[in-house]
């Protein structure tokens, strides 16, 4: 009979004790997640400017999902000679629907246009203005 007891008295202590220390979800820390369309948001584009004979050889890097994607780039002169005028580069990312280890990987391109020497340059990623670092 003692023993029945003394294993009813453990066998509700270690219950008691398993309710009270599990953690319940309304007590469990939310961490919100991260929102990829903010962080692709403004994708960063490293460009180099080499003058020459009237012609700007603009040469740059982006950081692609992964090593698969093939990117395409263009250059437009942007404005007149009465207002600034800048070069927009252009760059295309396409989704790739490939199978490829998804890694982001820097991939480089190269534009010629015909400008003036001292022309700022602006960066479109998909249509989105990018940051650019230039070097």
């Amino acid at each position: 009979m003692r023993l029945g007891i003394a294993a009813a008295i453990i066998a509700a202590v270690i219950f008691i004790g398993f309710v009270l220390s599990v953690p319940h979800t309304r007590d469990v820390i939310q961490v919100p997640k991260k929102d990829s369309s903010a962080a692709s948001s403004t994708p960063l584009v490293t460009l180099r400017d080499a003058f020459k004979k009237g012609l700007h050889t603009i040469t740059g890097s982006v950081e692609a999902p992964d090593a698969c994607t093939a990117i395409t780039a263009s250059s437009t002169l942007v404005g007149d000679a009465s207002s600034t005028e800048s070069i927009r580069v252009d760059i295309s990312l396409p989704v790739d629907t490939g199978i490829c280890l998804q890694l982001p990987t820097p991939v480089d391109f190269r534009v010629t246009i015909a400008a003036p020497e001292y022309v700022p340059l602006t960066a479109t990623v998909n249509g989105v203005a990018a940051s650019t670092t230039a070097l």
